[in-house]
């Protein structure tokens, strides 16, 4: 999947961080599923998740541990890193984010077709 579903566009939000939460743990976790298929320095993934790079530092070190994120080259100075597709953890992660993600997309396609027919 190339990208998650922003229903409200206002809050510019995909629909995973509108149920659970915009902590910054999981807007980094939101952005490396959705961003599955490339690898990102830390300060790109901080940029583009919109988390401080001294907050991702903090639980960065942890996400490595748990082997969530891995390593996958280095470019000049930079460490790249992508999320972690054959960690168990991560696979059902994602199952979970997208299943959630068509769930409450198929919810609202509904009530669009509800207000429609009145």
């Amino acid at each position: 999947m190339c990208c998650a579903i922003r229903l409200d566009a206002m809050e510019n939000k995909t629909v995973f961080l509108q149920i659970f939460g915009n902590s910054p743990i999981l807007r980094v976790l939101d952005f490396l599923v959705v961003n599955e298929d490339f690898d990102y320095s830390m300060t790109d993934i901080a940029a583009l998740s919109e988390v401080g790079y001294s907050t991702l530092k903090i639980f960065w070190t942890k996400l490595e541990k748990e082997n969530i994120v891995i390593n996958t080259r280095i470019v000049g100075k930079a460490k790249m890193y992508k999320l972690n597709l054959v960690n168990p953890i991560i696979k059902k992660f994602r199952d979970f984010y997208w299943e959630t993600t068509k769930q409450k997309v198929h919810k609202q396609i509904k009530e669009e077709e509800i207000i429609v027919e009145h």
